[in-house]
């Protein structure tokens, strides 16, 4: 795996696999010190995928505390090659959708002023080409998406799953997520017609590694 920077494109491993599987291992066995080493490294992640799908920071809190729950009460039961980023995500994935279900989420408004990027980023790619307007009208277009279109656009443009590990994460074949992906790209084109086109067109051209 890579470091993570978004600058330049969003990547999506933080350590190599040797060391995951060494850290799937030690979760496994109950290492304490290991639960926390994945804490590190996906905590902050995990919540901004959670509070955009939500589009409330409240619900993305208490998604976040059971998704942490559940690796503590299924690690022993995790395969030993388990990569931890998507099983993480679509546990995190599967628990909005049944908060939806079970609440009958009706989708309004976007709640809390949630940025597209981590707060711990400096500069996100589209600041350095058309400003913190863009970024906050890019937001709000994100946000008006169908969920299925948004959590496609935020696990391969923003936290860079490639499209196979996205589609392990929402549960449907590489394929369908990639025409799920092409769909939500011309959702998100025609939510942003009133920016220059020249900028929409590099904005929905999110780029996908195979």
């Amino acid at each position: 795996m890579t470091d993570v920077t978004p600058r330049g494109g969003a990547r999506f491993y933080i350590v190599d696999r040797e060391s995951e599987l060494a850290l799937v291992r030690r979760v496994r066995d109950g290492d304490r010190d290991a639960f926390d080493e994945v804490y590190a490294l996906f905590n902050v992640r995990l919540f901004g995928f959670l509070a955009r799908l939500a589009r409330s920071r409240d619900v993305a809190e208490d998604l976040l505390e059971e998704t942490w729950l559940r690796l503590v009460t299924h690690a022993e039961r995790l395969d030993a090659d388990t990569r931890l980023g998507p099983w993480l995500f679509r546990v995190a994935r599967n628990l909005h959708l049944s908060y939806c279900r079970s609440r009958a989420f009706e989708e309004t408004g976007w709640g809390d002023g949630i940025g597209l990027w981590p707060a711990c980023t400096r500069e996100s790619p589209f600041e350095q080409t058309a400003g913190s307007e863009l970024e906050r009208r890019l937001e709000a277009a994100l946000a008006s998406l169908p969920v299925a279109c948004r959590e496609v656009l935020l696990l391969v443009g923003v936290e860079g799953l490639r499209p196979s590990e996205a589609a392990v994460v929402c549960g449907v074949s590489p394929e369908t997520l990639r025409q799920r992906l092409k769909r939500a790209r011309g959702l998100l084109a025609e939510r942003l017609e009133a920016t220059p086109a020249s900028t929409v067109s590099r904005i929905a051209a999110i780029k996908v590694r195979a």
